[in-house]
C-alpha cells in the first residue's frame, strides 16, 4: 500500500531544455519556480503565460521573435527572404505593427512554423 505523499511520482516529470534570451533567463527561471509552487500541478493556458510573463507583448510579436532565433535568422535576413522590409519586422516583433494572413503566411513559411502561430 502506497502512502500519501505531496510529491509527485518521478515518472511524470519530463526533461525540458529552452532557449531563451539571455536578458530573459531570470524571468524563465522565476516563472518556472512558482509553477513548482502552484496546486494544480502548474497548468497554465498560453494566454495567461504570455499575459503574465511577457506583459505589454502581443503572443504573435513573442512567436515572432521567438521562431526567428530558432531558425537563427536575424531580422535582415528573413527580411531578403520574405520580401518583407527589415523594418516591418522589427515593428512586428515589438508589437507595433500587426501581422496580417497573408504577412504572417509568409513568415510561417520562411520560418517553417504554422502560420496561425503568428495571429
Amino acid at each position: 500500500m502506497q502512502g500519501l505523499t505531496k510529491k509527485r511520482p518521478t515518472e511524470e516529470f519530463v526533461t525540458l531544455r529552452l532557449r531563451v534570451h539571455r536578458q530573459n533567463v531570470e524571468r524563465v527561471r522565476r516563472y518556472v519556480d512558482s509553477m513548482e509552487m502552484e496546486d494544480e500541478g502548474g497548468a497554465v493556458s498560453l494566454e495567461d503565460f504570455f499575459t503574465n510573463h511577457f506583459p505589454g507583448e502581443s503572443k504573435p510579436s513573442v512567436s515572432l521573435r521567438g521562431a526567428r532565433g530558432k531558425e537563427g535568422l536575424t531580422q535582415c535576413q528573413l527580411a531578403e527572404m520574405t520580401g518583407i522590409p527589415q523594418r516591418h519586422i522589427s515593428e512586428m516583433e515589438n508589437g507595433r505593427r500587426p501581422i496580417g494572413k497573408e504577412t504572417a503566411k509568409k513568415l510561417a513559411k520562411a520560418l517553417n512554423v504554422d502560420y496561425r502561430v503568428l495571429l
